[in-house]
């Protein structure tokens, strides 16, 4: 059983709102950097990124971050890892960086993050932005913007699905599947 829990309309509400939150909390944009988290997180970083910009009327330094190599579980599931290009070309001492993804569940996504981004410098401050909030944390962290806390169970399954490309952002939802 599959049921669409966010569309277009909804994520780009999302998105708005946790850019002016972002916006508010860190007092504009300066040092300011936004890292998505390959590979649910850079589309939403990306619209992010544009969205403060546009706000703020000035460019925001932006990046993507591979965590496969960080990740607590890379030698256990028996798959080969897929490591993906990590860009991160300026420095990140004593900046304030948000780092965003998709669905915020477990944790164990965003410690490797932050261990990963440890090996770039030393930011002043580490926040998190994630459309999905879904609970069910193993380790304590806790996002600083949230799209939307989706309450769930152990055995269903969210995922954001995002259309690249596609201008009018048709056929953008989060989705719940149980199975």
């Amino acid at each position: 059983m599959k049921k669409v829990v966010m569309d277009v309309e909804g994520i780009e509400r999302s998105l708005s709102r946790i850019a002016y939150e972002i916006i508010e909390r860190n007092k504009g944009t300066d040092n300011l950097i936004i890292i998505g988290i390959r590979k649910g997180g850079v589309s939403l970083a990306e619209r992010l990124c544009k969205k403060i910009s546009d706000i703020e009327k000035t460019e925001v330094m932006f990046g993507t971050l591979d965590i496969t190599l960080y990740r607590d579980d890379v030698l256990t599931t028996g798959k080969r890892p897929e490591i993906e290009n990590t860009y991160i070309p300026f420095p990140l001492d004593q900046k304030r960086v948000v780092i965003v993804d998709d669905v915020l569940f477990t944790g164990r996504t965003i410690r490797a993050a932050m261990d990963a981004l440890m090996d770039f410098g030393r930011p002043k401050q580490i926040q998190l932005a994630v459309l999905i909030d879904r609970g069910h944390r193993e380790l304590p962290i806790r996002a600083d913007f949230i799209g939307e806390t989706l309450p769930s169970s152990l055995w269903e399954n969210i995922s954001v699905n995002l259309v690249a490309d596609n201008p009018d952002l048709s056929g953008d939802e989060v989705v719940i599947e149980v199975g």
